[in-house]
């Protein structure tokens, strides 16, 4: 392995540094329950699946809201918040989650992107219209269905 040096323990050096950079990567993961509940095995569990059944539930209320008008989205995500509060799992979804958000506005954020999405959107608006206006010219304002003879 070429370390750039001629020294010998320099390879070892860059390894223990790079495992340093790692831990400190994944220290901010893990359970933050508190130490005394963390310090017993079985109420440390008896939190976790606590922390499983409310994380559960806010998820499926979300997914039930999916499909309704409200913030199904934004309620799934809470549920998976309050799981990553105990599971490596879901902080690492939240971590994938923030990142692709946070790499989507700034690509909406760019100059060209935005004047595609204003091309494109006022292209569309003017279908619609002209669609609309076709419509309205071959049959007025009555319905293609007639409902008051039902």
């Amino acid at each position: 392995m070429n370390t750039g040096s001629s020294e010998p323990g320099e390879a070892a050096v860059a390894a223990d540094e790079t495992k340093r950079d790692e831990v400190q990567r994944e220290r901010g993961l893990g359970s933050r329950a508190p130490e005394f509940i963390k310090g017993r095995r079985l109420l440390h569990v008896s939190w976790q699946v606590g922390v499983f059944l409310v994380g559960l539930a806010v998820v499926v209320g979300g997914i039930i809201l999916l499909p309704l008008p409200g913030p199904g989205w934004v309620i799934i995500f809470g549920g998976m918040a309050i799981w990553a509060t105990e599971f490596v799992w879901a902080q690492l979804v939240l971590r994938w989650t923030k990142r692709k958000v946070t790499e989507a506005a700034q690509r909406a954020l760019d100059p060209r992107v935005r004047r595609r999405n204003i091309i494109l959107t006022t292209i569309g608006c003017v279908i619609i219209g002209v669609l609309a206006g076709v419509y309205l010219w071959k049959f007025g304002l009555m319905m293609p269905w007639k409902i008051e003879n039902q």
